[in-house]
């Protein structure tokens, strides 16, 4: 495993692990490396100072936990799910409990959609039977 300082487009660094630097190549070129801060596939490697490892036992290097594993991969099933949302959904902005409401009650074709909404306007949805969910890492959408 190689651990890499990585850098997002937005300036965030975290570390990420991977099998190969071929590995990283590809994940990245293939938006699949994601800010964990974020949520932007715009990754980069930064710079690193090399790890030796002087006379410490081979098995002993830097590994990373099962559970910096775990989360690595929450963080990509996390982008991954923001991303297919963002190519598959219509974005309605702060219109979300509006159209989302419009939608469940059939005075719209139904259709995947997602946007803002307060913590009452969610709330007030869900106990109208409004099937909504958070998203996690969803970013609040550029506009320019």
């Amino acid at each position: 495993m190689i651990r890499y300082a990585l850098l997002c487009d937005k300036g965030h660094e975290f570390d990420g692990w991977f099998s190969s630097s071929a590995a990283f190549d590809e994940q990245a070129a293939a938006s699949e490396v994601g800010c964990p801060i974020c949520g932007s596939v715009k990754v980069r490697k930064g710079l690193m100072a090399p790890n030796v490892s002087g006379t410490k036992k081979r098995g002993s290097i830097n590994a990373p936990s099962e559970q910096v594993l775990a989360a690595q991969k929450m963080a990509a099933m996390m982008t991954a799910l923001r991303k297919h949302v963002e190519e598959n959904a219509d974005y309605v902005g702060g219109d979300f409990a509006e159209v989302a409401r419009r939608i469940h009650y059939e005075e719209e074709p139904p259709r995947g959609i997602y946007g803002e909404a307060t913590l009452e306007e969610a709330s007030a949805l869900i106990e109208e039977g409004v099937e909504v969910a958070p998203l996690p890492g969803l970013t609040p959408r550029q506009t320019n």
